[in-house]
């Protein structure tokens, strides 16, 4: 009966530890789809309350990408500023959503975006809708995204 326990403790570890393998390589199949539907949105012209191809704006933009792998996110960016997990800049993977404050001072959250890459050196690249330009990528550590970055979020899927 001794004998049985290393061979027991064995299949459990290793039912563990490939199973968290497997829940990794599904997020990283799932990010990769979220953030593949975003990037189909690259250069749909910008409208306040948008969803579709004929305009979007940021938070519309979000909700379409997560509807890729059916998670159904609510549709402002104030209201999805406040889902998943806090996530240190230095810590934004692909998949993770970033949100900004056009409001000088301010921390009130009024634009959202969806990490796309995470590149060498301090290069994070994001996808947003934004009101000029429509839906575009762009480099979150640029001055200008630094200077109104407020907070990322993780979803857990």
């Amino acid at each position: 009966m001794k004998a049985s326990r290393p061979i027991l403790l064995f299949v459990v570890s290793f039912l563990l530890l490939t199973s968290c393998a497997t829940s990794r390589k599904a997020r990283i199949q799932k990010t990769d789809i979220v953030v593949q539907r975003a990037r189909s949105y690259i250069g749909v012209p910008y409208k306040y309350g948008g969803t579709t191809t004929l305009g979007m704006d940021c938070s519309g933009l979000l909700k379409r990408s997560f509807e890729a792998i059916e998670i159904y996110i609510p549709r402002t960016a104030r209201q999805q500023s406040k889902l998943g997990k806090k996530v240190h800049i230095n810590n934004l993977q692909p998949g993770d959503l970033v949100f900004f404050s056009y409001k000088k001072g301010k921390r009130k959250i009024t634009h959202a975006g969806l990490v796309t890459d995470r590149g060498p050196g301090e290069n994070i690249t994001f996808i947003h809708a934004s009101s000029s330009r429509g839906v575009i990528e762009a480099n979150l550590m640029s001055n200008y995204y630094q200077g109104i970055f407020v907070k990322a979020r993780r979803i857990k899927f």
